[in-house]
């Protein structure tokens, strides 16, 4: 190990997320006290955000599997089958602190992220989607946060061309602390070609591809897993910055890449960065990884192992590919304009051992790092469930015109499309409905096949009856019919 480590005290353990207990349980896991760099990497991989420690055990209990299922959870994307040897893969998923703190910024990157989580998996992008709530209209951050976010939506989406078909945006005074923003990607890939991230085989390249690696984002995943308080702007640096030209040069790079052999297994570096990308991949191929940091692409001079590690610079894929095949993928990434480094290899020792700059920064057990986050049932008291609200009166028949007119002019009620006209949703040329109605449609492109995409949160719901308000779901109502042709055809 680096003989220069600094020593850890209870202050800088709890800056890393961990509570005393925590951190007894990683001492028992280590036999001995962490380096800076090893508590940096447990901290990242122990939060809420990359181990669900407080919500896996109830998600545990959700219906995963069926006939139609090729890929529940436990990969970077869900995979479903739809017929024809055609697979639809897709993936939703939150950004709500960044973009509470750094409203464009936080909202592209969770585009951004979210299409890599899906052409990872090999599917080409088809269409996002897109689930926001804000505080009062009238609260001060409100005008701010609804702009940058749905600007940073739709700069994000509409330069790396997927169309933005579909999504919905209400307000609530129970957002003024905090907002949501659920970003969704839906792509398309034959069954017989999706990737995975298992790094099965010893003595394998570690490839890393995309862009450099910078100080932005270091402790991104602690931070989405932190209660806000006054001082939460003083978080704005472990927000990511995105680059949408990257991520649509890094899109056509690596499904040229995935149109040959090469590929054992590849992951996105999102959340925790080389960190989670790293252990993941090595534990679900049952083998231990070596890297070297200093063949890093680095953006920033003087970058530590720890920051390294650490970093949630965006637009960066991990790869694991067969021996003696880099110079042919490196020529396809040099060809797009993206790094291309071979940053270490796979082995069978079970461990992550990190060097730099001929240190040893991190030796730790995959399998401990990857499966032995604490696992919590926190306390929770039922919710009674409301009385029905039953009308006091009977408007007169004039009426009823006039408070439709009301209610067409509140914000919950009031045209959304100021918002959705910001985002390309015509770009590919297979959006068949457009946004506005219940749900966008989109073609199967080449096929007479359409997909029929929406998605909806229902907070509102959940908070007044959680049971009721997982299970709700949207009326069935006539959807016009939509004979989907094959471009083309009159």
């Amino acid at each position: 190990m680096n003989d220069a480590k600094p020593a850890l005290t209870p202050q800088i353990v709890a800056e890393h997320g961990l509570t005393p207990p925590e951190y007894q349980r990683l001492l028992t896991i280590l036999g001995r006290e962490p380096s800076l760099t090893e508590l940096g990497i447990f901290s990242v991989m122990w939060s809420e955000h990359c181990s669900y420690k407080s919500s896996r055990v109830w998600l545990k209990t959700l219906p995963t599997k069926g006939p139609q299922v090729i890929q529940g959870p436990g990969e970077n994307a869900g995979v479903v089958d739809i017929g024809d040897g055609d697979a639809v893969i897709f993936k939703m998923e939150s950004h709500n602190h960044p973009s509470y703190i750094e409203p464009y910024q936080g909202a592209a990157t969770g585009v951004g992220g979210i299409m890599r989580d899906v052409f990872t998996m090999g599917a080409r992008p088809v269409a996002n989607l897109n689930a926001l709530r804000f505080g009062d209209p009238s609260h001060p951050k409100t005008r701010h946060l609804v702009a940058g976010v749905v600007a940073g939506i739709g700069g994000y989406g509409n330069c790396t061309g997927v169309p933005t078909v579909g999504g919905e945006t209400n307000f609530d005074p129970g957002y003024n602390g905090n907002i949501l923003v659920n970003a969704m990607c839906v792509g398309l890939a034959k069954k017989d070609k999706i990737f995975y991230s298992a790094a099965k085989g010893v003595g394998l390249p570690v490839v890393y591809v995309g862009s450099k690696t910078g100080r932005d984002g270091i402790h991104g995943a602690t931070m989405a897993s932190a209660e806000f308080d006054d001082k939460s702007d003083e978080k704005r640096p472990t927000v990511q910055v995105g680059d949408p030209f990257t991520e649509k040069l890094l899109i056509e790079a690596c499904l040229e890449l995935m149109a040959t052999d090469m590929i054992v297994a590849i992951q996105d570096m999102g959340a925790a960065g080389l960190t989670s990308s790293t252990s993941e991949m090595a534990d679900k191929g049952g083998v231990g990884i070596e890297l070297t940091l200093d063949q890093v692409p680095q953006r920033e001079p003087g970058m530590t192992a720890y920051e390294m590690m650490l970093s949630e610079s965006q637009e960066r894929m991990l790869m694991i590919l067969k021996p003696g095949r880099e110079a042919e993928a490196e020529a396809i990434f040099r060809k797009w304009g993206l790094d291309f480094a071979v940053i270490g290899k796979t082995t069978d020792t079970g461990r992550m051992i990190v060097t730099h700059k001929g240190h040893v920064e991190a030796d730790l057990p995959v399998d401990k790092l990857a499966n032995s986050a604490p696992l919590y049932e926190r306390p929770w008291v039922a919710t009674v469930p409301p009385k029905a609200i039953l009308p006091e009166w009977v408007p007169a028949p004039n009426a009823i015109l006039d408070t439709l007119k009301i209610m067409m002019g509140t914000q919950h009620l009031c045209s959304r499309r100021w918002i959705w006209e910001q985002y390309d949703h015509m770009v590919m040329g297979d959006t068949i409905q457009r946004p506005g109605g219940d749900a966008a449609i989109v073609r199967v492109h080449g096929t007479t096949k359409g997909l029929a995409l929406t998605c909806d949160v229902t907070p509102r719901y959940v908070a007044a009856d959680p049971v009721m308000g997982g299970r709700r779901r949207r009326p069935p109502r006539h959807h016009r019919q939509h004979e989907l042709r094959q471009p083309g055809a009159a």
